[in-house]
């Protein structure tokens, strides 16, 4: 799949909180004593480029979160990317995904996820996964957090013009962050889901940096990697650079 780099983006999303509830892979963070009940967050992105070149990117991506008591967090997730060139679907990918954490008293906290993936240029009509594992916040400071969690699961891949596959999948997955000042953070999402077929490894490094009490500016940039896609897939790698206007409330 080619490279998305849509630079001239500036999406706008919508954050419950702080930023540390929007992780991307990951069974998100214990809820603080004043975190609301229902919060939710939309992010947008959109590029049109004419003249020597044609093309127009679209990213969309929300989210939504509830708590039913200090121990339970319940977690929404859909994203939809569209890219053409001249005319022409370059890319075109969706993702809807539910998570549950549960918190016991202290660092440890029991995580499942069941995610639906369709991207149409990596080789797969759609895919399922459902996993569930342990989870820890191994360093939680002021400056610096980082969590780990594993766990088995299962995955069926539909893939054009094939048989379906039921694979079992091992997962494990780091979220860390740094801030490194008042006003902005670094943080770092790494996964890994491996199979007997393939192994997908999935990455999203970002920096935020706070304009004012509800703006913040974030760059990212997303990796994910299959290494051994179907055939008919058009690369193993993927990446999204992104510039990103946050709105917190």
């Amino acid at each position: 799949m080619p490279r998305l780099m849509p630079w001239s983006v500036i999406g706008l999303t919508l954050l419950p909180g702080t930023a540390l509830a929007a992780s991307v892979f990951y069974a998100p963070p214990p809820p603080a004593d004043d975190s609301p009940t229902f919060s939710g967050e939309a992010e947008l992105g959109f590029t049109q480029l004419s003249g020597n070149t044609n093309s127009r990117t679209l990213i969309g991506k929300s989210r939504l979160t509830w708590l039913t008591s200090r121990y339970w967090t319940h977690t929404l997730r859909s994203e939809v990317r569209n890219v053409s060139r001249n005319g022409d679907t370059s890319a075109e990918q969706y993702l809807l995904s539910g998570r549950e954490r549960y918190d016991f008293d202290g660092p440890h906290y029991l995580f499942g996820f069941a995610r639906w993936e369709k991207d149409r240029f990596s080789g797969y009509d759609q895919q399922f996964t459902t996993i569930g594992g342990y989870g820890r916040d191994v360093i939680e400071t002021d400056r610096h957090r980082l969590s780990l969690e594993a766990g088995p699961g299962y995955r069926h891949d539909r893939i054009d013009g094939e048989e379906n596959n039921n694979l079992g999948v091992v997962y494990s997955a780091l979220d860390y962050q740094w801030t490194f000042s008042e006003y902005s953070h670094l943080r770092q999402e790494m996964s890994v889901e491996a199979t007997d077929e393939n192994t997908t490894s999935r990455s999203v490094s970002s920096i935020t940096a706070r304009l004012n009490s509800r703006l913040s500016l974030r760059l990212s940039h997303e990796v994910k990697h299959d290494s051994d896609p179907p055939e008919t897939a058009d690369a193993n790698t993927d990446q999204t650079t992104n510039a990103t206007l946050l709105y917190t409330w």
